[in-house]
């Protein structure tokens, strides 16, 4: 679910080829006034190769001069990081209160996340992973972090990104929680492995 698509409360990124009738159903489940049809880097992960908040679109340095031309029709700050790590969706989780970006960039990207997305970052891992993009899913109403995630991890995020942060699995108890969430301030679609118990916990923290 979260791996072919991006969203933030206005926009929609979705792969060339995306079926009209789920389309027409992500758009209207979502509220968002744009569907922007695009690949990145040539491929169909929104998700794991985009970050994006109401500010700004951060891309890998592989994305051509083309989608970012496409990528600019939102309106909104379009930048490439520079740096060997294409997958940054994984390594970057963000609303439009803060970034939380992973220790593997080791301060490469800071400024550029700073300056696009607009918002102040904070480094740090979770849980022992440094796939931080991939373990906390983040709207500005709520966040859902990895289950491995420690107290004082949960308090951290909470204070970066400004919101009450609570831990969760999605799926049937993947706690990778990105790949199977696509999440706004209004909405909040999750795959279809997801069970009774997980969807209370991602509404209560995502207040949906």
């Amino acid at each position: 679910m979260g791996l072919f698509t991006r969203t933030n409360d206005n926009t929609l990124l979705l792969p060339f080829g995306f079926a009209d009738t789920k389309t027409k159903k992500l758009k209207e489940y979502l509220d968002v006034e744009k569907i922007i049809h695009v690949s990145v880097a040539g491929t169909r992960l929104m998700g794991p190769m985009t970050v994006m908040n109401n500010n700004g679109i951060l891309l890998p340095s592989t994305v051509s001069d083309e989608e970012i031309q496409i990528l600019k029709q939102t309106g909104l700050n379009v930048e490439r990081l520079k740096s060997k790590f294409t997958a940054i969706g994984n390594l970057i989780s963000a609303n439009d209160k803060g970034a939380i970006v992973s220790s593997l960039f080791k301060g490469e990207v800071d400024q550029d996340v700073r300056d696009t997305l607009g918002v102040p970052i904070e480094t740090m891992s979770i849980g022992g992973f440094v796939q931080v993009g991939s373990m906390v899913v983040a709207t500005n109403a709520g966040a859902i972090v990895h289950p491995n995630a420690n107290d004082a991890e949960i308090s951290r995020i909470s204070e970066i990104l400004q919101v009450e942060a609570e831990p969760a699995t999605v799926n049937g108890g993947s706690p990778f929680l990105s790949s199977g969430i696509i999440a706004n301030f209004s909405s909040v679609i999750v795959g279809n492995l997801t069970t009774g118990p997980e969807l209370i916990m991602i509404s209560r923290a995502l207040k949906v």
